[in-house]
């Protein structure tokens, strides 16, 4: 079976969840057999694996004719595609996009990531599907979140072939139900052009449901998994001070996130004792909030923001935590607790996170109960019993949550609508 995969993101040039969820899942439908993924992404950086599927970026996919030689092409982009595959592409150029911004080879440039112009890379993405979809074969279509809805529903109408689209969160996960009218839009007309919908967790499928008015039978629930980490990772050992304990927090520092609650529960802890330390590792538009509310707390001394942290860098932090927290407002899955867990990190929740629905060893607060969080940290570093049994029945939990087996959902839901 062949799958045309639009996505935003890819290992190891990632900014978030997608990216990890989108390598896993597409890996893991490799490995159930007798799958061809062809993943395209907006700007490939030419170190992405590509093992279990064919790479191909908009950046180079040409929207208007240039006359170039094999040698130029293979020059310009032979790290990242084929000549063949770009002639084969300008062959099916399918309009005039001459007024547009192109360069030499007549392709769109990508910025890759998410940049002030956003809705106009995801027009521009859309257009490159439609060369995409007219030069590769395919059986189905599969659009990874709403930033290749779009491209998804192109695609769609240029091939006729079915269109499921993922969601891996929402506007209202993001906003906090404070949603961008834009944004609802493409959601919900992708929800609407799509054959088949998957969410990551069941609570992102009563939101798609109930807040865009979708019919229940036309949307699957298929849990995130994680990828087994390699004994490279595994061996890390990081220097820890027996005297202190380390509590991290590893993420967007944005309002779905709930930083805020993780720095009012640190005050709580830290009067109870003032042996540990606080980790808020990562980026994003409320960090200076809370390294300001971090020092109007008066716990500025205790607690470190070491910024974004990815690949290596994110196992050498939790091999260095005694405890993971996600205290998330609205979490469609997460999956950082897993990661934590592989490592050996017991795992503090909120309830309000998909990966709740599957996670039995770990423990689970609401995010605004600040007194049970703080509650559960100081007890997981004060008891020792607490934090092995939490370490090790999480070892054995997250091993048997496998992107295989998600895959296999997948493919299902693929020969269910294509009635195979």
């Amino acid at each position: 079976m062949k799958a045309l995969m639009f996505g935003w993101e890819f290992p190891p040039h990632i900014l978030g969840g997608l990216g990890t969820a989108s390598y896993g899942l597409t890996k893991g439908m490799w490995e159930c057999g007798d799958m061809e993924i062809d993943f395209v992404i907006p700007k490939p950086w030419g170190d992405e694996d590509r093992e279990f599927a064919r790479i191909i970026g908009a950046s180079q996919v040409p929207v208007a004719w240039r006359d170039v030689s094999r040698d130029y092409v293979e020059q310009r982009i032979g790290k990242y595609m084929s000549p063949e595959l770009y002639f084969s592409l300008r062959d099916h150029i399918y309009a005039d996009f001459n007024y547009m911004r192109l360069n030499d080879l007549g392709c769109i440039e990508f910025s890759g990531r998410y940049p002030d112009n956003l809705l106009e890379e995801i027009n521009n993405y859309s257009i490159a599907a439609g060369v995409i979809a007219r030069t590769v074969p395919c059986d189905i279509i599969h659009s990874h979140d709403w930033l290749t809805y779009p491209a998804g529903i192109h695609a769609k109408q240029v091939t006729g072939k079915p269109l499921v689209i993922h969601v891996h969160a929402t506007d209202y996960d993001r906003s906090r139900g404070n949603v961008n009218p834009t944004v609802f839009s493409i959601e919900r007309d992708g929800m609407l052009h799509a054959d088949h919908i998957i969410t990551v967790s069941d609570l992102t499928r009563r939101t798609v449901i109930e807040k865009y008015g979708i019919d229940p039978a036309k949307v699957t629930t298929v849990h995130n998994a994680v990828v087994p980490l390699s004994q490279d990772l595994l061996d890390i050992k990081m220097e820890k001070n027996p005297k202190e304990k380390v509590v991290t927090f590893l993420g967007r520092i944005t309002m779905q996130k709930g930083p805020e609650y993780f720095v009012e529960a640190a005050v709580k802890v830290l009067r109870l004792c003032h042996n540990v330390r606080f980790v808020m590792a990562g980026s994003g538009d409320m960090m200076d909030k809370m390294i300001r509310l971090a020092a109007e707390r008066g716990i500025a001394d205790r607690f470190h923001f070491p910024g974004f942290q990815k690949g290596r860098q994110v196992y050498e932090m939790l091999a260095a935590s005694d405890v993971y927290i996600m205290p998330s407002v609205s979490e469609p899955f997460g999956i950082s607790p897993l990661e934590a867990m592989q490592m050996g990190v017991p795992s503090i929740i909120s309830k309000q996170s998909g990966c709740a629905e599957i996670l039995n060893n770990v423990i689970k607060t609401d995010y605004w109960d600040i007194d049970a969080m703080a509650d559960a940290i100081h007890s997981i570093i004060t008891y020792p019993a607490m934090y092995n049994q939490l370490r090790e029945d999480g070892l054995r939990e997250v091993a048997q949550i496998t992107w295989d087996k998600a895959g296999q959902k997948v493919i299902d839901i693929y020969k269910k609508v294509l009635n195979r």
